[in-house]
């Protein structure tokens, strides 16, 4: 199969990572791995880590890369190899996977959307920090600690109290706020549902 995705060099994306196991705990499990790796990617293939948050079996980023590179794809081949190999081999491998010699952590595939404009990026960032609340993890996006969102409320970014508690309905209109997001045959991606 081929799929058109965006490779704008120097670009800021917007990716979701998830594991095969939608029901494993993996990421926050092994957090501490999960972050060397992640560090040490960075160190061989530069990008700044915009946003982040790790939820239990998947990911949101949004990553920026140098102004002569776009290689994303490589980076997160690298981050998902590597954190492979950091945890213990007990999970289910079916016959595709046992075939190619891949473990069955994350699924093959992953969610990229280059982010657009000064609107999309805020409303990114939002939809990032907001998840482990649209999630149900917790009702409030301060208490949960696998996010950048911290980072912002120490630099005056966020307040504390941001957006509110899952009661309250906040967050409804953050990141892809329209549900499932299409590619059109002009290679535009276009929100079409109120998923």
């Amino acid at each position: 199969m081929r799929y058109r995705r965006a490779d704008i060099k120097g670009g800021t994306y917007f990716v979701t990572v998830n594991l095969a196991g939608r029901k494993r705990t993996l990421l926050v499990d092994y957090m501490d791995q999960l972050r060397m790796v992640i560090n040490k990617v960075k160190t061989t293939h530069p990008f700044h880590i915009d946003a982040m948050v790790i939820l239990p079996d998947h990911l949101h980023a949004i990553f920026t890369f140098p102004q002569d590179d776009c290689d994303y794809p490589t980076r997160w081949m690298l981050i998902k190899a590597g954190f492979s190999r950091q945890i213990p081999k007990n999970e289910r491998i079916n016959t595709s996977r046992l075939a190619k010699g891949e473990r069955g952590i994350w699924q093959r595939r992953y969610w990229e959307h280059l982010i657009r404009d000064e609107t999309d990026y805020p409303r990114h960032m939002d939809y990032v920090h907001w998840n482990p609340v649209k999630h149900g993890f917790l009702s409030r996006v301060i208490d949960w600690p696998h996010s950048t969102f911290h980072r912002y409320v120490k630099n005056g970014v966020y307040q504390p109290n941001w957006a509110g508690t899952a009661a309250s309905g906040n967050g409804e209109d953050f990141g892809e706020r329209y549900g499932k997001a299409t590619i059109g045959p002009d290679g535009i991606m276009s929100n079409n549902d109120q998923g």
